[in-house]
């Protein structure tokens, strides 16, 4: 296929023309790799690598070094794919002047096309400054992880007036920040519809809804690599974590029995080079 990517502008251009965009997480070359050839416009380098890659129970503890080391061979990965990587807890929270001298390191180091960052009104100003500076920034309003413990824990958002109002107001004010998109994690899909049909740039939904102008979705979720919850909102395309459980399972007894490895994964000698040697 001959793919190519999607600079910032077409992306408001796609929603315009009301054609979906679809993004995925991805953390690995192998992963992104594979998605090269597909038509999925987006990677996303996500913070989630903590709890599906690293092990880790949140996303806190993901560092900017972290999120650099796994988007580079997804670059390489996927060229002609738009790569996101995600700011992480504190890299952008303590200072605007933080902020941008993280989101350039993820850029820079990385190879990344664009940062991502979660918070809606108290973060414009920060957005502004980034773009001001010359990076593409993705905002992310609803449901944000990295501080999923003061909002009550990992629930729907803005199921109240008053919280719907705010999660409007706020992406209103990303938008006017500079914003290319807007990711809107866990809230009611009739307010995610409320909220594209007033930005002219696109709304990437994860548990929002199909009224969004995109949808994202964790690979590891997805594809069933990552067992320890499974989010609502998540639809499983296939089993691969069941099909590799039973593929190390027979390697294992393979190797206990002594069928593995056959000849046929074996290398030979000449017979005569054989009684050459002594032994």
């Amino acid at each position: 296929m001959d793919k190519k990517k999607i600079p910032i502008p077409d992306f408001k251009e796609l929603k315009r023309q009301g054609k979906k965009i679809r993004m995925v997480t991805a953390y690995d070359y192998p992963t992104a790799v594979i998605i090269e050839k597909t038509d999925i416009e987006m990677i996303l380098v996500g913070d989630s690598l903590g709890m599906v890659v690293l092990g880790y129970d949140g996303t806190v503890p993901v560092t900017v070094e972290d999120i650099i080391h796994h988007a580079k061979p997804v670059v390489k990965g996927a060229p002609n794919t738009h790569i996101v990587a995600d700011m992480p807890f504190m890299s952008y929270q303590v200072s605007i002047e933080d902020a941008i001298r993280n989101a350039g390191r993820l850029i820079k180091e990385s190879g990344a096309d664009s940062v991502k960052l979660e918070g809606g009104l108290d973060y414009a100003p920060t957005v502004k400054a980034i773009v001001k500076a010359g990076i593409p920034v993705m905002g992310h309003i609803g449901l944000t992880p990295q501080t999923a413990g003061s909002l009550g824990g990992f629930k729907v958002q803005g199921k109240d007036a008053k919280a719907a109002q705010d999660l409007i107001d706020s992406a209103i004010a990303l938008e006017d920040a500079g914003a290319f998109a807007i990711v809107l994690e866990c809230i009611p899909a009739p307010l995610a519809k409320i909220i594209s049909q007033k930005l002219t740039i696109p709304t990437i939904g994860i548990g929002a809804g199909v009224y969004c102008d995109g949808q994202v979705l964790v690979t590891q979720d997805m594809l069933g690599l990552f067992d320890r919850f499974v989010p609502k909102f998540v639809k499983q395309y296939a089993q691969i974590g069941q099909l590799e459980l039973e593929a190390f399972n027979k390697y294992a007894e393979e190797v206990a029995l002594g069928v593995f490895p056959d000849d046929a994964h074996s290398f030979s000698m000449k017979e005569e080079v054989i009684k050459q040697l002594e032994y």
